[in-house]
């Protein structure tokens, strides 16, 4: 009899332990295994998406955000022009600054596509990544969907 359930034991036992941790950690499977989170520091985070009162823009041009740990600021590219703000990072959160921005005209698409990523700057943004996604929503309703840039 205890032949039998060692037996038993072993068959039960040996598959579980060859299902769990074969996996490395950004793998690129979607097996549910943890990986490792981005950062939302020291990022470059490419906008993928914009949506103001309740309507997806279009994006145009290649706007990008990067947030710094050390020096408490944010900087980037809003389609035409460059920008800066303080950007305070918490867990879930981010408090950004006013803007300062370059001062060009672009065709009026960048513009447009600029228009709406200022929205995120002077208040406090609330964000979440999702492995290589940042969803950054504003309290004024404006959400930029981003990628990390490899």
């Amino acid at each position: 009899m205890d032949k039998q359930r060692f037996t038993l034991a072993v068959l039960t036992i040996v598959p579980l332990v060859v299902a769990c941790g074969s996996e490395k950690a950004n793998s690129g499977s979607s097996s549910g295994s943890v990986a490792a989170q981005r950062p939302v520091t020291g990022v470059d985070w490419r906008v993928q998406g914009i949506t103001v009162d309740g309507a997806a823009q279009q994006v145009h041009g290649k706007p990008w955000l990067t947030f710094d740990a050390k020096t408490g600021k944010v900087g980037g590219l809003l389609g035409c022009n460059s920008v800066g703000a303080t950007a305070t990072v918490r867990t879930g959160q981010i408090t950004l600054g006013r803007p300062s921005t370059t001062r060009m005209m672009c065709d009026a698409s960048l513009m447009g596509t600029e228009r709406a990523l200022l929205g995120l700057f002077g208040g406090q943004v609330s964000y979440r990544v999702d492995h290589d996604t940042i969803t950054l929503t504003s309290g004024n309703g404006t959400i930029v969907r981003a990628v990390a840039d490899e």
